[in-house]
Parts: structure tokens; sequence; C-alpha cells
């Protein structure tokens, strides 16, 4: 899970990245790690919302959205 603080040193950093100084090697290397979590994060969300995604048959039956790896 990403917190709130790294959400708000993501957008401090890309902020930084568009002015005229741009970032240092270290900022780069921060922000590269620190989108990667962010992905991670929302890909893993997405991962357990569709793990407890059922379908609705017409006829009322209920089962699992199949797993596709």
């Amino acid at each position: 899970m990403i917190t709130d603080e790294q959400v708000a040193r993501i957008n401090e950093l890309a902020r930084k990245s568009r002015t005229p100084e741009g970032l240092t090697e270290a900022e780069k290397a921060e922000q590269a790690a620190l989108r990667r979590a962010y992905v991670d994060a929302v890909k893993a969300s997405l991962q357990g919302q569709l793990d407890h995604t059922t379908i609705v048959e017409p006829d009322g039956t209920r089962h699992k959205l199949p797993r596709k790896d």
C-alpha cells in the first residue's frame, strides 16, 4: 500500500522535473521507485477487486470471475 506522503512526494518530484533545474540522478531514481510502488499498489488493488467479482447469469446463478494469469 502506498501512503499519502509517498503520493505527495511523487507529485513534488513531478513538479520539480518540469522546472528548468530538473531532477538530480538520485531524485530520478527515487521517482522511478515511487512510481513503480504506486503502479504495483494499483495493480494489487484491481486484482483484489477482480478476485471478489461474481458473474450473475440471467437465471440467477452466480459464479466467480475466472482468473486469467
